[in-house]
């Protein structure tokens, strides 16, 4: 990396020594050495002079690999023995040191997000999200070499998932947060506990696809770099494999994650839009949110360890405290719902189910389209209409719209089914389906005045371009027979005609609470 001719690398100014929970890191003209503490941490333990030597060698080799010219080596702190000669070697090794190429801390993508203005995408001559772009395909590239073993696609196992939850909570209710705010941390595990219940064909699909990675580890703003000649990823986690075997979404989330903390939620979509250009991993929006949460309770963990180290701990300890709140937010954005969108003929089903599914990332499955589809059963190929709604039709229909709910469910989507379920036993079915998957049932009544449902059924009928084959007289038997449905939510439609989502975007926001990221 050939800088002579940069000049804000010419002018260091003086030393600078760096904090964090674990290192003391010293800054000093264009060099970086990072001191490991002599201190068991719960989750590592460098109190031995070879605990700090080892780790230090593994984050050289591991840094290497998306870094290669910025970690140097291994330097040895030695002082002479008691009774030692004027021979180096019988000096006493004291402890080890990471020598590091200095990173100037404007091209660092903490300081470039904190510095940019509200909706800009450029500071100074840093092209920030095309930095991403090309640091989400550097983290793509180094998940596609990842070998593939045993021990690493262990780390994707539900059981294993469920460890780490279990491993961070437990040590979060020790340090000031679980003190301070244990109901919080309580909020985190039964959320994480719901979501992981239900989720285990999902992550032995993303083993089997090879989605589980050796892979950074730790990826925080703070350690990448948007250098003139590409960006520079550093600070690998090293003290522990099995905390850096993971799922791939696991290890990009941890950054999109930080992003979003630091208010920079429109960066945080698009490193993950470019990692899934890149890498091809098509990953339900439930896992995302998953895993960011889950990053968000182990840096809670972090700040929470740095407020016990500190004598003034207050940002710190409040630095907790608002990751702990913001895992419980991405693991409500991680639910795994099956919706419900009923209604008697021309309520605005189709019109609300629609926008819906993309508001909250869901599988759309509709009634009109299954009961047409050619590839169906001969029930739902009989011609004419008597034959396609009979009761054994009827029937076919929901049970194959509930068929496709389960298998979609299982693997962490959401689902919106858009049919008239008017019948009790029909919902009773989907309630039915969405226990066993572990999932969240929605029921939403689309509701309109009678001389509005006949206008948009006969406006329907007169364009042809709709699959519905409901009549004036059909909407009429639905409205005699209607059962009440207790559970539903209403929604009145008649403001959502015309409109482009935005109006259904709000109405889920107010009453589901908080959505998946679009």
């Amino acid at each position: 990396m050939d800088t002579s001719d940069r000049p804000d690398r010419q002018s260091w100014g003086p030393p600078v020594v760096v904090e964090t929970h674990g290192a003391l890191i010293f800054l000093c003209g264009d060099k970086a050495h990072k001191v490991r503490k002599p201190i068991d941490l719960g989750f590592v333990d460098n109190r031995t002079v070879r605990a700090r030597e080892e780790q230090s060698h593994r984050e050289v080799e591991l840094g290497r690999r998306l870094a290669p010219d910025v970690y140097l080596g291994v330097l040895q702190v030695r002082r002479p023995r008691p009774s030692g000669g004027q021979d180096d070697n019988d000096d006493e090794v004291i402890d080890h040191v990471v020598e590091m190429r200095r990173l100037p801390e404007r091209e660092s993508l903490a300081w470039l997000v904190r510095e940019r203005e509200a909706g800009a995408s450029r500071v100074g001559d840093t092209d920030i999200v095309g930095g991403l772009g090309e640091v989400a395909r550097q983290v793509a590239r180094l998940h596609a070499d990842s070998h593939r073993t045993p021990e690493i696609d262990a780390a994707g196992d539900p059981g294993v998932v469920a460890g780490l939850w279990t491993e961070s909570l437990q040590h979060l209710r020790g340090l000031s947060v679980g003190e301070d705010a244990p109901g919080i941390v309580d909020d985190i595990a039964d959320l994480a506990d719901a979501y992981l219940r239900g989720r285990g064909p999902l992550l032995r699909a993303r083993i089997e696809a090879g989605r589980v990675v050796d892979g950074h580890g730790d990826l925080l703003a703070a350690d990448v770099y948007l250098t003139g000649d590409g960006p520079r990823i550093i600070d690998c986690l090293e003290f522990d494999d099995r905390l850096r075997f993971g799922d791939a979404v696991l290890d990009i989330g941890f950054l999109a994650m930080d992003l979003d903390r630091s208010g920079a939620t429109d960066l945080a979509v698009v490193v993950l839009e470019a990692y899934r250009e890149a890498s091809g991993d098509d990953a339900p929006a439930s896992l995302v949110h998953h895993y960011m949460a889950y990053r968000a309770l182990v840096r809670a963990k972090v700040a929470s360890i740095r407020a016990a180290q500190t004598d003034s701990g207050g940002a710190d300890a409040r630095l907790a405290v608002e990751l702990a709140a913001r895992a419980v937010d991405g693991l409500l954005r991680a639910r795994v719902r099956l919706v419900l969108v009923g209604g008697v003929s021309g309520a605005g089903k189709s019109t609300a189910a629609a926008p819906l599914a993309a508001a909250l990332s869901a599988e759309l499955v509709r009634s009109d389209l299954v009961r047409s589809d050619p590839r169906r059963s001969d029930v739902a190929r009989r011609e004419g209409a008597e034959g396609r709604y009979s009761p054994e039709a009827i029937a076919a229909v929901y049970a194959e719209m509930l068929d496709r709910a389960a298998g979609h469910l299982a693997l962490g989507r959401s689902v919106v089914l858009d049919a008239t379920w008017l019948e009790p036993r029909r919902r009773a079915e989907a309630e039915t389906v969405a226990a066993d998957a572990h999932a969240e049932l929605v029921e939403i009544s689309c509701t309109a005045p009678r001389d509005e449902l006949v206008r948009r059924i006969t406006d329907r009928a007169r364009a042809g371009t709709d699959p519905s084959e409901a009549t004036v007289e059909v909407l009429d038997a639905q409205l005699a027979d209607k059962a009440p449905w207790p559970d539903a939510i209403e929604l009145d439609t008649t403001a959502l005609d015309g409109r482009d989502g935005d109006a259904v975007q709000r109405w889920a926001e107010r009453e589901l609470g908080p959505l998946p990221w679009a």
